[in-house]
C-alpha cells in the first residue's frame, strides 16, 4: 500500500567506473568511530525512502568528497551518488534539505555528539585527560541575521561572524565544539562550559575522595593553541 514503506534498506552492489568510489574505503572507519551509533535513538524522520542512515552516510561521504554545500549537489549524478550508499538514486536537494531540517530541529544533535563523545574517550582514556583548545571566527556571509562583528585575523578586519571553541585530543580526535554568536572571551567560554562539561563526561576521573586527599590532583588537563 502507499506509505506503508518507512525508509529502503542499504544494499550494496558491484559496479564499474564508479565516479568518487575511493569514498568507500573510508566507510570502516566512519562505522568504527561512531557515525552511524545511537541515531536512531536520537533522530527520527517520517517514512520514506531515505532512512536516517543513507542521510548521514551521504552527508560524510560529500564532505570526503569536498562536496562543500548541499546546493552543489544538483551537478551529481544522482545514479553514480546512489551506487555509492546502496541506492539506486541520492535525494533532490530540496528533499536533502527537509530531511536535515527535521534532523537538526529534534534538539538532540548535542545528545548524540555528547554519546559519541562518551563513546570515544572511553575507548582511550590515556587520551581522555589530556585536550586542547583551539578558536575559529568563522565568517557569517548570510543575510537572514545580523550577527555582531568579530576581528578576522586572516582578512585583517572586522566582519560578522561567529566563534567556534573546539576541544580536541591531543592526538586531534575532536570531542566537541562550541558556537558563540556573542563571544564573551575565551576565558569565561572555559570556565563557564568547556570545563563542567569535561567535568561531567571525562572518564576515569579521580574520585571525590581522592580529591580530598590530594586537592591538587588534576581531573583533566587543558592546552590552549
Amino acid at each position: 500500500m502507499v506509505g506503508d514503506i518507512s525508509e529502503v534498506a542499504i544494499d550494496f552492489q558491484g559496479a564499474f567506473d564508479v565516479p568518487k568510489g575511493g569514498v568507500l574505503f573510508s566507510l570502516p572507519a566512519l562505522l568504527s568511530m561512531g557515525l552511524l551509533h545511537n541515531t536512531k535513538k536520537h533522530f527520527q524522520l517520517p517514512n520514506g525512502y531515505y532512512g536516517i542512515d543513507s542521510i548521514f552516510l551521504l552527508m560524510a561521504f560529500m564532505a570526503l568528497a569536498r562536496i562543500k554545500s548541499i546546493e552543489r549537489l544538483r551537478y551529481c549524478t544522482p545514479g553514480e551518488w546512489g551506487n555509492l550508499l546502496g541506492l539506486d538514486r541520492i535525494p533532490e536537494v530540496k528533499t536533502l534539505r527537509a530531511k536535515l531540517k527535521i534532523l537538526s530541529e529534534e534538539g538532540e544533535v548535542s545528545k548524540w555528539s555528547a554519546d559519541l563523545c562518551s563513546q570515544w574517550m572511553s575507548a582511550d582514556l590515556e587520551n581522555a585527560t589530556l585536550f586542547y583548545i583551539d578558536g575559529h571566527v568563522r565568517v557569517y556571509h548570510g543575510s537572514q541575521t545580523k550577527l555582531p562583528r568579530h576581528h578576522v585575523a586572516r582578512r585583517r578586519l572586522c566582519l560578522r561572524a561567529t566563534t567556534d571553541y573546539w576541544v580536541n585530543a591531543m592526538d586531534g580526535q575532536p570531542f566537541f565544539y562550541i558556537n558563540k554568536e556573542v563571544d564573551p572571551g575565551l576565558i569565561k567560554v572555559v570556565e563557564n562550559e568547556i570545563v563542567p562539561r569535561l567535568t561531567e563526561e571525562v572518564p576515569n576521573q579521580p574520585s571525590d575522595k581522592q580529591l580530598d586527599n590530594d586537592p591538587l590532583l588534576p581531573r583533566f588537563t587543558l592546552v590552549f593553541y
